[in-house]
């Protein structure tokens, strides 16, 4: 790149030590750009994650930053005293503030001021150590009582301000990252891994480029509803991916969503639309080919990572009714069990346990020539309840067959009319498409050839990373003059979607019974 700069590449839970999904996305750029130099920082649970990914020799450095495991800097983390002490906890009380009182911070300054102190205690190693400290909690619980926050309502209790103020300092760790100053950083996904890039913009002046595939936000809102922790901290953890979401948003230099619904998304959630552009997932349609003839067995065929956010139950449910029409129907489930998502995998066997169909399913773990997973398929399915753009339907087009895919994310941009596309966790719904595909085989043919040209004329690899490339030595260049408004008022999260409009009312509503919220 021009400049001397190169990129320094921000991934939080998926390259280089996950694969599938984001992680193919950044695998396809670092090995489309070989003169470009990559420096990985990637946000791992407890750092000793393998690296699953064969990394390309313009991978220079790989970083591995656990979030969880003992606070960094042990024994560098001296106390804060005195004026220092007093300073840091009216910085973290208006930070806290933010968190639990938008309107109290309409245009998102406090929050930044705030974000930015507390960075520069992270580089000198002592954000940790201050965070760990009784005045911490003394100011957690001030906050949260305050007159007119619904939070008082709640009751916290200090076994609540310990577990918030835990999850809190986890989640501060990356400010600590020190990113080279004369790169591009690119985080490629909002929320945490976005932190080291705006402390490393505001204090060092590197350019930030973000490039968003699920909508962070609206997973953070998913994870948390089912979470154990009671209301109130799930109010500040909320509040505080909230704030960060639209930080990154106002600081980043461009921000590149990998479809349009991101994109309506970014500008409610106040991202000026003149910094966005959108830049499609592409796949080689020369490594996915024409999968040739169908199965002689009628086949349901899905590939991805075994997760809650990919919603199998749906799927198995919907198989359980197509199965009841058409016995010899398969469905054949291929990608790996992340750590963590073992529970889930025994959850989904019990389910199809209880509707009758364990003989119909078999789960077939990761598969390393991923098209062969496509063409054992009649059709192939997706039933997530979030995603960016999907490789596997892109890939799944690639090789010429058609979809049934729920409405999430930017999957009917990718599918326009060579497939179709049902309503999230509907299975009645998804059984009646896909059985009315499986009755039709003239329609299944001419679907699936259009798929393929889909995919040649729009999503191809090379386009996708030639987007990146001129983007990288755009911001190589320097950043982007700031076009945000000073006073602009804070975004309104609540006109998204009706969607998100249900889990906003959720995470205003105290929790009163003392419980978890449900």
């Amino acid at each position: 790149m021009s400049h001397g700069r190169h990129v320094t590449m921000l991934t939080e839970g998926t390259y280089p030590h996950v694969h599938g999904g984001v992680s193919t996305w950044c695998d396809q750029l670092v090995r489309g750009m070989p003169e470009v130099d990559f420096n990985v920082v990637a946000l791992t649970g407890t750092g000793r994650e393998p690296v699953t990914w064969e990394l390309p020799r313009n991978v220079y450095r790989h970083t591995a930053v656990p979030l969880w495991g003992p606070p960094p800097h042990r024994g560098r983390g001296t106390a804060l005293r005195g004026r220092a002490h007093r300073r840091f906890t009216g910085t973290y009380g208006q930070f806290l503030t933010c968190l639990l009182d938008p309107a109290a911070d309409p245009d998102g300054a406090g929050f930044s001021t705030a974000l930015y102190e507390l960075a520069r205690l992270a580089r000198a190693g002592r954000l940790s150590a201050a965070l760990r400290s009784e005045s911490v909690l003394r100011t957690l619980m001030h906050v949260w009582l305050r007159p007119g926050l619904p939070t008082a309502a709640a009751r916290p209790t200090i076994h609540d301000a310990l577990t918030a103020t835990d999850l809190l300092e986890h989640a501060l760790r990356p400010l600590a990252v020190r990113i080279p100053p004369d790169c591009v950083a690119h985080a490629v996904s909002s929320g945490l891994a976005t932190l080291p890039a705006l402390a490393a913009k505001h204090l060092d002046g590197v350019p930030f480029l973000l490039t968003e595939h699920g909508i962070y936000l609206r997973e953070r809102y998913l994870g948390y509803r089912s979470a154990a922790q009671r209301w109130p901290v799930k109010a500040l953890m909320l509040g505080f991916y909230r704030a960060l979401n639209s930080e990154g948003y106002r600081q980043a230099d461009l921000i590149t969503p990998c479809n349009q619904y991101n994109r309506r998304w970014e500008e409610r959630g106040g991202a000026p639309a003149d910094r966005i552009r959108t830049v499609y997932n592409g796949v080689d349609p020369h490594l996915f080919p024409d999968a040739g003839p169908e199965p002689e067995v009628p086949t349901l065929s899905w590939c991805g990572r075994i997760d809650p956010i990919k919603d199998l139950e749906t799927l198995i449910r919907a198989y359980a009714l197509m199965r009841a029409e058409l016995p010899a129907l398969r469905l054949r489930l291929f990608g790996p069990v992340p750590a963590g998502c073992e529970d889930y995998r025994t959850r989904l066997e019990k389910l199809a346990a209880e509707l009758g169909v364990t003989d119909g399913i078999t789960y077939e773990g990761r598969i390393s020539q991923v098209a062969k997973a496509y063409a054992a398929g009649t059709v192939v399915m997706l039933s997530s309840i979030s995603e960016g753009f999907p490789f596997s339907i892109i890939e799944a087009m690639s090789c010429g067959r058609t979809t049934v895919s729920t409405d999430v994310g930017g999957v009917r941009e990718a599918v326009g009319d060579t497939g179709l596309v049902v309503p999230p966790r509907e299975p009645e719904l998804m059984a009646r498409a896909t059985l009315a595909l499986l009755r039709d085989d003239a329609r299944r043919a001419e679907l699936g050839r259009r798929s393929r040209q889909r995919v040649v004329d729009e999503f191809t690899l090379h386009r996708s990373v030639d987007g990146f490339r001129h983007i990288y030595r755009e911001l190589a260049r320097g950043p982007v003059p700031a076009t945000v408004p000073a006073g602009a008022a804070r975004p309104d999260w609540t006109t998204a979607d009706p969607w998100y409009r249900e889990l906003a009312a959720w995470g205003g509503r105290p929790d009163t019974t003392g419980g978890s919220a449900r």
